[in-house]
């Protein structure tokens, strides 16, 4: 079966977009019965681009949420990348990897007492 590239409005924006052939083969060995109805700068605003890493929300042209706040453990002024809620502590970068450094949990390895129990259990 061959294929040849065809013009398709978006229906999103109303733009026109070329359906490669390439495309046409993909969605055949797929068995997709539609042909796309957006463009791709529609179907990846409309997909939430930030699911891939490195193509966040500056990639994509939008801004981020930076709130100025106070930090709950040492006071200076930061900003952070969400709005706060009432009742829960904000940290600047400095204290919230201070309080996390001590809590990362070590890999965990078989004690000496679970080896001895291991080793004198009764063998079918």
């Amino acid at each position: 079966m061959e294929f040849v590239d065809r013009l398709l409005t978006c229906a999103d924006c109303g733009g026109e977009f070329i359906f490669t052939a390439g495309e046409q083969l993909f969605f055949f060995d797929k068995q997709f019965k539609n042909d796309p109805k957006r463009c791709k700068p529609c179907k990846s605003k409309r997909a939430g681009v930030g699911l891939r890493p490195g193509a966040g929300p500056a990639a994509a042209g939008l801004s981020r949420t930076e709130t100025r706040t106070q930090c709950s453990e040492c006071g200076i002024e930061t900003t952070v990348p969400f709005k706060p809620t009432q009742g829960r502590p904000v940290l600047c970068r400095q204290c919230f990897q201070s309080k996390r450094a001590p809590s990362t949990p070590v890999a965990a390895s078989p004690s000496a007492e679970m080896i001895s129990a291991a080793s004198q259990a009764p063998q079918a």
